[in-house]
């Protein structure tokens, strides 16, 4: 059982009493976000050269001063230098849920710029590890071609298991979870709306397997509500997820501000100095 290296120093590094103004914090896996998903991916995408756009739409009315006009959607997109792959802010925009959990980041690419369709896509709601989601961004940047496979699915789970997950008794091949039980990864179906070129994923009947992707999600007790969910689509390269996994598992500490309510417990924890 995990417990907290300083259990007298407040949770919230804000309030007084002496303590740090922040924490390293693990495993990283429950760490949160810091409350600042957004801005730690924004600052990888710029450092990487992507441009970024935002959208707004809203409504006008006649003698309507500026500052009173009504904004209804806005829409963030970072867009690579060669226009292969993109990053889109959506938690703001009227986003889709996975396990419950509004999606944040979705992240695509596509094999040409002739193609106005994604080849795949991952999906990230709020408290997935920033560390990991920029890891993975990097890795995607680096790749000259980003909707080509190159490994197979066993890179993703030797990635956990070398920072001490445990494979899946049941599907050693295609699952396996933290040593607390409590962070998953999986190759499994697809929940719906997962944007990606294969044919099966808008023509599997309700009564069929659909193409199966990786999953992976944080449950901090059996039942509880997920603190964070991630999906890729069934063309996401797996040298790719395979990156992420092997960040979000990683035994690194990580620094923290703001801990996750669901997870504060199980952290380990000693102030930044």
């Amino acid at each position: 059982m995990e417990a907290p290296l300083y259990p007298d120093i407040p949770l919230d590094p804000s309030t007084p009493r002496g303590g740090q103004p922040a924490f390293w914090v693990g495993p990283r896996h429950l760490a949160g976000d810091d409350g600042r998903l957004y801005d730690a991916i924004a600052d990888t995408l710029a450092g990487l050269g992507w441009t970024c756009l935002t959208i707004v739409r809203g409504r006008h009315e006649p003698d309507e001063t500026p500052e009173d006009r009504q904004v209804l959607r806005s829409t963030v997109l970072h867009i690579s230098p060669d226009a292969l792959r993109w990053a889109q802010w959506s938690l703001a925009d009227e986003p889709f849920h996975l396990g419950e959990l509004p999606i944040a980041w979705q992240i695509s690419a596509r094999a040409e710029t002739s193609s106005p369709l994604a080849q795949w896509s991952a999906y990230f709601t709020l408290d997935v590890p920033g560390e990991a989601v920029s890891e993975f961004l990097v890795a995607l940047d680096a790749r000259d071609q980003p909707a080509v496979p190159l490994a197979g699915p066993e890179l993703v789970l030797d990635a956990v298991v070398a920072h001490g997950w445990f494979r899946d008794i049941d599907q050693p091949q295609a699952a396996a979870t933290d040593p607390t039980f409590t962070s998953h990864l999986s190759l499994g179906e697809v929940p719906p709306l997962i944007q990606d070129a294969d044919p099966r994923a808008l023509t599997t009947e309700a009564d069929e397997a659909g193409p199966v992707g990786w999953q992976a999600w944080a449950e901090p007790a059996l039942g509880a509500p997920c603190l964070w969910a991630a999906s890729f689509s069934a063309s996401a390269p797996h040298d790719l997820v395979a990156t992420f996994a092997a960040s979000l598992s990683s035994t690194a500490p990580v620094l923290r501000r703001v801990l996750p309510e669901a997870t504060q417990e199980r952290l380990l924890r000693a102030p930044a100095m």
